[in-house]
């Protein structure tokens, strides 16, 4: 059985001193296991190496013809389950997809761009050129695991790359461009769009939610007690956004965005690049929100203006998913040695003030780099896909602060992407970006 430096760290007590601090980890000694479920076993097949008594299956590829005629687009992305009808997990699924003249769901020469109804295309590219970013909606038998349909469900958009499920039974897509409206490009990109959970074949109405901001979007999260929406941008100064809907759950009728900032720390740089004003793991940092201006943003200044009004400056946020009664946002790139950071924010609750707490910083590839889609597992670990190179791994983080994998890459050097849990806990859906699949992994999970 192989094993590698970067498991055998793991699988030390070590691990804890990223979350907890030295002295937590000179308390526990040296010889805790890492809460996880063993070493992997490489793949016969070279897909996916998984702990034993692990499976996995592939159900949907890049290129196969759907329910609606049209062809599964590439790229796929973020992604999240939600309860379905006749205990089946509905999947809604992101596609990461700049303009083309071939290739997404319409073909090789986008010959099936015809047979869609442009009233739900959101940027047709004057016809020559459509915009083929989006969704696609997938209906999984878990009992059986089998995928029964799957279909086109959002397109005309610019590069979905992640986003997030609500608690009302619907999806956000994000685009992750700031792209304007020239030549073939119809519209202005770089949005939020609400997807319904739907098992139906449909297309979604393509508005987007332009009170949420037009910026560089990676993913968002609804804090289901309130129904704000928390927003990351990808950015290596980007900031971390809420929305406050003037009607919860109805995002389309208006409200107010606002940026993060750290009260008593105005403007403060949060990636810790350098040791002098570093903010250390586990130290809780009260928080305040400033409000923004003109939220479509001609100039995708929003960055600029809330950093200059207090706002803290992120390295590269990324996934971010509620879970455990607190919102956990990846900064891909932030960390001393630019390996990755998480970070928790429990939002205020009546007269007690929101808190911020850098909860992982590593700083150290053998035990997590470059954090990109992050899920909130049934049993409480944080479940994190990597976008690092040159091996790609789904990594296990527990409350107590041990790290574990639970998947590697062993097909390509393509991140996982799209992580998320069926709604009965049997089954962990997860996409291989590049190569376009995805995969369902069984086992004797937790709980």
């Amino acid at each position: 059985m192989r094993i590698s430096r970067r498991h055998f760290l793991r699988d030390s007590a070590a691990v804890a001193v990223g979350f907890l601090g030295l002295k937590h980890y000179l308390a526990e000694g040296s010889g805790a296991p890492a809460g996880g479920y063993g070493e992997l076993v490489p793949d016969p097949a070279r897909v996916i190496d998984l702990p034993k008594g692990f499976r996995y299956r592939i159900f949907s590829r890049v290129g196969e013809k759907m329910d609606d005629g049209f062809f599964v687009p590439g790229a796929h992305d973020g992604m999240a389950a939600f309860p379905g009808p006749d205990g089946k997990t509905v999947l809604v699924r992101n596609h990461e997809l700049r303009p083309t003249r071939s290739g997404g769901p319409f073909g090789r020469s986008n010959e099936l761009f015809k047979n869609i109804d442009r009233k739900k295309v959101y940027d047709a590219g004057r016809g020559k050129y459509p915009c083929v970013g989006g969704t696609t909606t997938l209906v999984y038998d878990t009992r059986v695991q089998r995928l029964e349909r799957h279909s086109l469900s959002l397109v005309g958009t610019i590069r979905n790359c992640a986003g997030g499920p609500t608690p009302w039974g619907s999806w956000l897509s994000c685009e992750e461009c700031t792209d304007r409206a020239q030549g073939l490009i119809e519209k202005d990109h770089g949005y939020v769009f609400e997807v319904p959970a739907s098992p139906e074949i449909r297309l979604a109405d393509p508005e987007p939610i332009a009170a949420m901001g037009r910026f560089n979007h990676e993913a968002v999260a609804v804090d289901p007690r309130s129904g704000i929406v928390y927003e990351t941008e990808d950015r290596s100064d980007g900031l971390l956004y809420r929305y406050i809907p003037a009607d919860p759950g109805h995002l389309l009728k208006g409200g107010r965005l606002q940026a993060l900032a750290i009260k008593d720390k105005p403007s403060a740089e949060t990636g810790n690049g350098s040791r002098r004003g570093a903010i250390p793991v586990g130290q809780p940092l009260e928080v305040a929100w400033v409000d923004l201006q003109d939220a479509q943003s001609p100039r995708d200044d929003l960055r600029q203006q809330g950093f200059s009004k207090g706002a803290s400056r992120f390295v590269r946020g990324e996934g971010i998913w509620y879970g455990n009664g607190a919102l956990f946002f990846a900064c891909t790139s932030g960390g001393r040695n630019r390996k990755g950071q998480i970070w928790k924010l429990v939002p205020e609750e009546g007269e007690k003030p929101g808190r911020l707490v850098l909860f992982v910083e590593p700083n150290d590839d053998t035990l997590m780099e470059s954090a990109d889609n992050i899920t909130v597992a049934p049993w409480g670990d944080l479940i994190v896909c990597e976008n690092a190179r040159p091996e790609q791994h789904v990594i296990g983080i527990t409350p107590e602060g041990k790290f574990y994998t639970l998947a590697k890459n062993s097909r390509s050097n393509s991140e996982f992407a799209g992580g998320c849990f069926s709604p009965d806990g049997s089954t962990f859906f997860v996409n291989i970006q590049k190569v376009g699949l995805t995969v369902a992994v069984t086992g004797p999970w937790k709980g």
